[in-house]
C-alpha cells in the first residue's frame, strides 16, 4: 500500500513537469523566432512560460541549450502533425496534393517555424547538426513520402527514380519561399500576397510537382 501511495503522489508532479516543459518550449519558440538568437532573453521566456529562470536552467541548461531544445521542438511539431495525414488512404496524386497543402499551411499558420529555420541557417546550421536524433525525427516523413512515390510508380502514374528526400525538398522549397518572403514579394513586385494568392500558389505547386513526377 505504501508503495502504491508513493507512486500516486509522483504522478501529479510528473504531469506538472511535462506541462512546464511544454510551456517553456512554446515560449522559447516565440522568443527566439521574434528576437533571434542574440536578442532572445531567458528571463522573457521564463515570464511568458510562467516559470522561474532557475527552472529553465534546471530543465534544459544555458541559453544555447534552450535554443537547441526549441529548434528540435520546431521539427518535432511539424513531423507530429504530418503523422496525422491519412496519406496511405489517398490515391498517390491526391496524397501529394495533401502533403503540399499541409506543408504550406504549416508555414502560414506557424510563422515561428519559418523564422527558426531562417535563424538556424544564418547561424550556419551549427545547432541542428548537434541534434543527434534528428535523422530519427525525420525518418517517418521520409518513409511516408517514399510510400507515396512507390505507390505512384507501381500504378504507372509516377516516374520510378525519385528520391523521397529530394522530392520533399522540392515541396518545402515551393511552399516556403512565398511565405518566408511575403514582405519582399509585396514590396519588390507589388504582388498581393494574401490568403487567396497563397492558396493559388499552393495548388499550382501541387500541379507542377505532379507534372514532374509524371515525366
Amino acid at each position: 500500500m505504501a508503495t502504491k501511495r508513493s507512486a500516486l503522489k509522483k504522478l501529479p508532479r510528473k504531469r506538472d513537469a511535462e506541462d512546464s516543459r511544454r510551456r517553456i518550449l512554446q515560449a522559447a519558440l516565440h522568443e527566439f523566432s521574434t528576437h533571434g538568437f542574440s536578442g532572445a532573453r531567458v528571463d522573457r521566456i521564463a515570464a511568458q512560460a510562467g516559470v522561474s529562470k532557475p527552472m529553465i536552467y534546471d530543465y534544459f541548461g544555458d541559453k544555447n541549450a534552450v535554443y537547441a531544445a526549441a529548434l528540435r521542438e520546431a521539427y518535432v511539431k511539424i513531423r507530429d502533425d504530418e503523422k496525422k495525414l491519412n496519406l496511405d488512404m489517398l490515391a498517390p496524386d491526391e496524397a501529394v496534393r495533401e502533403l503540399v497543402r499541409f506543408t504550406m499551411n504549416h508555414f502560414r499558420r506557424n510563422p515561428w517555424f519559418v523564422s527558426m529555420l531562417a535563424i538556424e541557417n544564418l547561424r550556419g546550421g551549427e545547432t541542428v547538426r548537434s541534434l543527434g536524433d534528428m535523422p530519427r525525427i525525420q525518418s517517418v516523413l521520409v518513409e511516408r513520402v517514399r510510400d507515396v512515390l512507390e505507390r505512384g510508380a507501381r500504378t504507372g502514374q509516377f516516374r520510378n527514380d525519385m528520391d523521397p528526400k529530394d522530392f520533399y525538398v522540392y515541396i518545402a522549397s515551393m511552399c516556403y519561399f512565398p511565405v518566408s518572403n511575403a514582405h519582399t514579394l509585396r514590396a519588390v513586385f507589388g504582388l498581393a500576397v494574401d490568403n487567396d494568392w497563397l492558396n493559388r500558389r499552393c495548388e499550382e505547386a501541387s500541379e507542377m510537382l505532379l507534372g514532374y513526377l509524371r515525366l
